[in-house]
């Protein structure tokens, strides 16, 4: 599968542009001990730019595996809520 250049990529990236800015502004420190992002395998997040824009900058990815079960980053405020209603 050939990784090209696609209009999604370009953007991916400079929304990855505009968070290393945040994180600058928000937490330097972060910076220099070094970034580690999850994203799924959409092609914006595997496209050649994407990965060279990462590798640039020193950013490591966390693996994730296609067609993943696990809950998404946005369910694990369930977790404490549903751990006391179950008493544990």
């Amino acid at each position: 599968m050939s990784k090209r250049i696609t209009p999604f990529a370009s953007r991916y990236c400079s929304t990855l542009e505009r968070l290393k800015e945040a994180i600058r502004r928000k937490r330097p420190g972060l910076l220099r001990r070094g970034v580690v992002l999850q994203h799924d395998n959409a092609t914006s997040h595997s496209a050649n730019l994407t990965q060279q824009w990462l590798q640039r900058y020193g950013w490591e990815i966390l693996p994730h595996p296609a067609h993943s079960p696990d809950l998404a980053p946005s369910d694990f405020h369930l977790f404490g809520p549903l751990k006391r209603h179950l008493g544990a």
